[in-house]
């Protein structure tokens, strides 16, 4: 007679042929066995015994492996083939219950409940022991892989939940004194929950230690403040009130020999899991140095205690079937379904959580009520920027709205050595936590849907789905009915869930620097972070406020006590543009590493356009540019940069811009330095430069018809400038890329593209003029001067030296501006360019009116009309007329001024030309003003106020006609409107940080308040 063969899967995977132990085999044999082993006796396709041994990238051999590994285990367990049987193209283990420890424990943990419900504790006890004893160390040990760590993990789940029971009953038995050090060594290693907790405080006050009962609850309080920000559940905490009061019907016992009364924590656990916060789950994918807890150190003193240490393998376990039911309990029928435990998977809260309270508020409006219809959160952002700590925060935080369980599962859509978990093999485990016998469980992934679908049906179960891939590994685990809630976070934007299935989305961005200095408060404390503020705020930039990266930094700091942070903030600042600072042994705190998963998930395309995105100087990048970079078209960048957006490695802060932190900008930087060749980067700097001068020529153009021109060369292929159709448009986008163009000129000049950079300072020169950007014309200038120096071209430093003059003319720095303008008519006349020529004569008058030369003002205006002709450009004249008139008026000649200015006004009406008519009526307003005729200065001003308004972007201009105006308000007798005057063009000129805003200061404090004065009007 051949003998019985048993098998363990709650330990090592090991099987027993009589007393013999069989030889398994190599560890991914073992993993076949343990895979049909699980199953209950359920079939087993060969695709998913392929899918868990290898994942999604199985190798092309792996059937046929499979069916070899069947082949030996056959051979092993010498048996003719009625073990492990062939259905169709799956596999079926035929154990009995008696034959598998996991099926032991199950009918064991089952008849334990019905045992307690009769008031038979002793006999609940038994059954429990019995079934602790079947463990031999953790589960599946010696078998490697995602499923199986997946099975162990909710197997570990199982272990403690029978513990929890057995725990409860021997308090209920009055062995209180004996569980308090188990329940103390539980508590230490799963601080966070509450279940244990709340036993060890019973056992405590049973023992006449109220003091101890009341600490353990102060100690919880303190903790779940600090981890999670939430109180205590109300069951701790009517217990907790109950021993405050000495509460002397917790010291009765209820005994045994009847059911369970009120008073016994047996009989009230299962109404207590629905208030307590979920007990912690620790997940590889979650531990890192600042979420390990003392779980690992002990899980093993707890399974000392629990597990008697003569525990003997399967083969001498008494099958279950042959246990006599206590006589207390009459024995069913039929077996008894084991009444399941309420799931309560979620992971430990992070250590050091901060901020987060306004998405946190966002996130807790989701949370569905009553029969409201289940909701779906996608957590999105970048790489390290702390999706998961957020995600189970707030889970934990909101697990008491969902008495039914939370379940927590990690899809490893982009993990560093596992492949995404299918959607099938989710859809078992979700179902498996619920409570469906692995045998129950169809096949078909629509049927596991449609399965896990009505298992939801009538629960409010909260479900956190990790580290998601895109839409469709996630859209056929979503609940049909009411109540439920899930949380994905992902990488990727899934923006298909939303659009399709109506999920929420809650983006986290990096932290407030606040937040950020909050994170190494919590990690480092209050005293070290309060003796250096200026190194953690450095500390906090240098990490481009990315929680991982403050995480890392601050571990570093951690275990260097002795060292200032100061000396962190010079390591990082050494190191800045480099990763290598944010290194680790792990990988999940390896920010270099953890970036990598999302740049390998891109198509080659994308990941192209993120390398060469590093050679943009930022703040941030538009459409066009990125094309013009990339050398593709707008449609094929469009489509790439979504894909990056999607991946979360940059960011869309407004529609058409996309920006992205520093450490993802030095990530770039490696693989471009460590994939691009010299060629490809010089080209994709050229194309980059092109686009911006091209486009700002043009912008230039539209909005200075009279500035004499220069000559740009044809650009590179590739290029997609900027289309402005006008002038507003063209001011709108100077606006908007004025820090990229300031930024690009640089890096031209940087990198040898000499003629760009001058001419690009050309463009700008008007724009940045106009609005009153002194410094950074001043910027740009002098760093298009060392190009123009180096390429001796006289017509590039004639053109740069004339704007020079024109920034240091409006910085008072007028002996400066009157050398570079002196040297730019000497350089225009030289090459004969005249209309450079009359601008710049033109441009020399504003240099001699700042140092008061009005003569010599005046007549170099009458220089540049000679030289404009009779046929010259008519805005150009009408500008030259209103120096003329300007200069007569300073001069005292205001009637010789307004004719001028008269010629001036009708060719600027004609063109109804905004900007030169406000400074025309300006000039008008100036000499009315001064011959008396205050009503008519008046409402020359105002017009001209009105002009410059409408025009919009010349604000010092605006600034000093409501000056003006003020004058000839006062002049009126109307103090009080002309103080208001004066004050609103004192804040426009502190704004722009003019050099006159403080004369303009001491003219509006010398205006008494009730002064009655008038303006000179001679």
């Amino acid at each position: 007679m051949r003998e019985q063969v048993r098998f363990a899967v709650l330990g090592p995977v090991s099987a027993w042929r009589g007393a013999v132990e069989v030889d398994l085999g190599p560890p991914r044999q073992r993993a076949v066995l343990a895979v049909l082993l699980l199953a209950e006796g359920g079939r087993v396709p060969v695709d998913r015994l392929v899918d868990a041994l290898w994942g999604a990238a199985p190798p092309a051999s792996a059937v046929g492996s499979v069916r070899t590994y069947v082949h030996r285990l056959r051979r092993a367990l010498g048996e003719d083939a009625a073990l492990i049987r062939s259905v169709g193209d799956a596999y079926v283990v035929r154990a009995l219950p008696g034959d598998l420890d996991l099926a032991a424990f199950r009918e064991l943990t089952a008849r334990a409940e019905p045992a307690r419900r009769a008031g038979d504790l002793h006999g609940a006890a038994v059954h429990l022991r019995d079934a602790l004893a079947l463990w031999r160390g953790p589960a599946l040990s010696g078998v490697r892989g995602e499923f199986t760590q997946v099975r162990r993990e909710q197997l570990e789940a199982l272990r403690l939940s029978a513990l929890e029971s057995l725990l409860a009953i021997r308090l209920d038995l009055g062995e209180h004194a004996e569980a308090v050090t188990e329940l103390a060594v539980l508590v230490a290693g799963h601080p966070l929950d509450e279940r244990f907790r709340e036993m060890l405080m019973l056992a405590l006050y049973r023992c006449g230690r109220q003091s101890a009962a009341l600490e353990t609850y102060a100690e919880a309080r303190t903790l779940l403040a600090e981890e999670l920000g939430v109180d205590p559940a109300p069951a701790l905490q009517r217990l907790y009130e109950r021993i405050l009061r000495g509460d002397g019907d917790l010291l009765a016992v209820p005994g045994d020999g009847g059911p369970a009364t009120a008073n016994s924590h047996s009989a009230t656990r299962d109404t207590v899991a629905s208030d307590t916060v979920a007990p912690d789950t620790v997940t590889p994918d979650t531990v890192t140095p600042d979420t390990v807890t003392p779980d690992t150190v002990a899980r093993d003193a707890v399974a000392r205690d629990a597990v008697p240490p003569h525990a003997v393998p399967p083969h001498a376990v008494t099958p279950v079937e042959a246990t006599p039911a206590p006589s207390a309990t009459p024995q069913p029928a039929s077996p008894q379904r084991p009444s399941r435990p309420v799931p309560a998977q979620l992971p430990s809260g992070l250590h050091g959580f901060v901020g987060r309270e306004a998405q946190l508020d966002l996130a807790s409006a989701l949370v569905p009520e009553g029969d409201a219809p289940s909701a779906t959160v996608v957590i999105g952002g970048t790489a390290g920027v702390g999706k998961t700590a957020f995600a189970i925060h707030w889970a934990r935080r909101i697990a008491p709205r969902f008495p039914d369980g939370q379940l927590y599962l990690n899809l490893r859509g982009f993990d560093p050595v596992g492949a995404p978990v299918p959607p099938a093999q989710a859809l078992r485990t979700l179902l498996e936590a619920l409570g469906v016998p692995p045998r129950e469980l169809p096949e078909d992934q629509d049927a596991l849907a449609a399965r896990l679908r009505t298992v939801l049906t009538g629960r409010r179960v909260l479900i956190l789905l990790d580290n998601a891939r895109d839409a469709g590994q996630i859209r056929p685990l979503l609940p049909g009915a009411p109540g439920c809630l899930v949380i994905v976070t992902s990488r990727n934007r899934l923006g298909g869930l939303v659009a399709v299935d109506g999920a929420r989305p809650l983006r986290l961005d990096v932290l407030t620097a606040r937040e950020g200095r909050d994170l190494l408060l919590r990690r480092l404390g209050a005293e070290r972070v309060a003796a250096e503020p200026e190194a953690v705020r450095e500390i906090v930039e240098l990490c481009a406020r990315l929680p991982l990266a403050l995480a890392v930094a601050a571990a570093r700091a951690a275990d260097r006590t002795a060292f200032p942070l100061a000396a962190l903030a010079d390591e990082l600042a050494e190191g800045h543009g480099s990763l290598d600072a944010f290194t680790d042994a792990d990988q999940a705190a390896d920010v270099r590493a953890v970036l990598s998963w999302s740049y390998h998930a891109l198509s080659p395309a994308a990941a192209r356009l993120f390398r060469l995105l590093v050679l943009h100087p930022g703040p941030d990048v538009s459409l066009p540019a990125a094309a013009s970079l990339a050398g593709l078209g707008t449609a094929a960048t469009r489509s790439l940069l979504a894909e990056l957006v999607h991946a979360h490695l940059v960011d869309e802060p407004a529609p058409g811009r996309y920006a992205w932190h520093d450490l993802l900008r030095a990530y770039a930087a490696e693989l471009s330095a460590g994939t691009a060749g010299p060629d490809e980067i010089t080209a994709a700097r050229r194309r980059m430069a092109d686009h911006y001068l091209h486009s700002a020529y043009a912008a230039a153009r539209l909005m200075d018809l009279t500035r004499d021109r220069i000559v740009l060369a044809d650009p590179s292929p590739g290029v997609r400038s900027e289309a402005h159709t006008t002038p507003q448009r063209a001011m709108a986008w100077f606006g908007t890329e004025r820090a990229v163009l300031v930024a690009v000129l640089r890096e031209a000049s940087a990198h040898g593209f000499d003629v760009h950079a001058w001419q690009l300072a050309w463009c700008v020169e008007h724009h940045f003029g106009r609005q009153g950007l002194w410094h950074e014309l001043g910027v740009t200038l002098r760093t298009a001067l060392e190009s123009a120096d180096r390429l001796g071209d006289p017509t590039a430093l004639a053109h740069i030296h004339r704007g020079l003059a024109q920034a240091e003319s409006y910085a008072k720095r007028t002996g400066d501006a009157r050398a570079h303008i002196e040297r730019a008519i000497e350089l225009f006349a030289k090459v004969g360019d005249v209309p450079a020529l009359t601008e710049s004569h033109r441009q020399l008058s504003v240099v001699l009116e700042v140092q008061g030369d009005l003569e010599g003002a005046l007549d170099h205006h009458r220089q540049a009309l000679e030289l404009l002709g009779p046929d010259g450009d008519g805005r150009l004249r009408s500008w030259i007329l209103n120096g003329l008139g300007w200069y007569h008026s300073l001069l005292g000649r205001h009637r010789e001024a307004l004719e001028f200015c008269a010629t001036a006004l009708e060719l600027a009406r004609a063109r109804d030309d905004d900007y030169t008519l406000g400074h025309v009526l300006n000039s008008i307003g100036h000499a009315r003003h001064h011959l008396g005729a205050h009503d008519e200065a008046v409402a020359a001003f105002e017009e001209a106020l009105a002009r410059f308004r409408h025009v919009g972007g010349v604000p010092w201009a605006e600034a000093h006609t409501l000056a003006s105006l003020a004058d000839s308000r006062l002049a009126l007798g109307q103090p009080d409107r002309a103080r208001a005057l004066l004050a609103e063009g004192v804040r426009i000129l502190e704004r722009l940080g003019h050099p006159d805003a403080g004369a303009m200061r001491e003219k509006l404090a010398a205006l008494a308040p009730d002064g009655d004065r008038a303006a000179p009007s001679g």
